[in-house]
């Protein structure tokens, strides 16, 4: 009796074990999985976006299904009122993009009855803060080999919109810029020497005055929050700096615009 009890002990410690393994080996994950993990491997995840912006980094970090809510013709993305067919594209969604300043985000997931993940993105051009939150995006899709791929593309059109840039600096020198708070990025694909930041509230008598007295060559505006001429009178160009890709959500095409336009003012054009 002795040796069959020991023997169940043993029997129950084993089958104890075995179901506690599977549920330890999960617990170091930084990143809980998203929902298609528990579709099989071969799962393209269905991924519904509040703007292009948001769709440019889900399509970067390897998404292929990428629904947007918002019109790229709407200026102001936080305005828009959400419509049914927006609840009927998020009900469909393994991942709910957005960003938090979109208050209509959580609102879409609720109204919508989606078991989606609702993920809160970054929404940063600059190119280490964009490479780093599509690496996260791309580990969240089960997608990592297709973001480590725009990543080294990415790095690669950073170096080279940069030596472009240098090349264009009036004189041979880093030009000075004054830029809106979402720009700032621009200002260092550019090389700029920023002196100094304003924004998104509009620029105040007192910061007028301050930044103006930094005599910036350039102001870098936010082509989607322009409140009009932001240092007037004091000869400073102001270059209009587009942060949302377009509808082929290529958010490369966003640095090579910038560059773009950049080039052009540095060069009197």
């Amino acid at each position: 009796m002795a040796r069959t009890r020991v023997r169940n002990a043993r029997v129950a410690s084993l089958v104890a074990l075995t179901t506690v393994l599977p549920l330890l080996a999960g617990c170091g994950s930084e990143e809980a999985p998203g929902p298609e993990a528990h579709k099989g491997a071969g799962h393209k995840p269905v991924v519904v976006v509040t703007t292009t912006w948001e769709g440019a980094f889900a399509k970067a970090a390897g998404a292929e299904d990428v629904t947007v809510i918002v019109p790229r013709s709407v200026h102001h993305a936080p305005d828009y009122d959400p419509k049914p067919s927006d609840l009927a594209a998020v009900a469909k969604a393994d991942f709910v993009l957005y960003a938090p300043f979109e208050p209509y985000a959580a609102k879409i997931k609720e109204a919508a009855g989606s078991k989606a993940k609702l993920v809160e993105v970054n929404l940063d051009n600059d190119p280490a803060k964009a490479g780093a939150e599509v690496t996260r995006l791309g580990g969240m899709f089960g997608t990592k080999e297709a973001a480590a791929q725009f990543r080294t593309r990415l790095d690669g059109e950073v170096v080279k919109l940069n030596g472009e840039l240098k090349s264009a600096w009036p004189g041979g020198k880093s030009p000075s810029a004054v830029a809106q708070v979402f720009t700032a990025w621009a200002a260092g694909l550019a090389g700029a020497t920023t002196v100094g930041t304003y924004g998104p509230e509009p620029v105040t008598p007192a910061q007028l005055a301050s930044l103006s007295a930094k005599k910036p060559a350039f102001v870098l505006d936010n082509a989607h929050m322009s409140t009009g001429t932001v240092l007037p009178d004091t000869g400073a160009e102001q270059v209009e700096i587009v942060n949302y890709p377009g509808e082929d959500l290529d958010l490369l095409a966003v640095y090579r615009n910038a560059a773009a336009e950049l080039k052009k003012a540095m060069s009197g054009a």
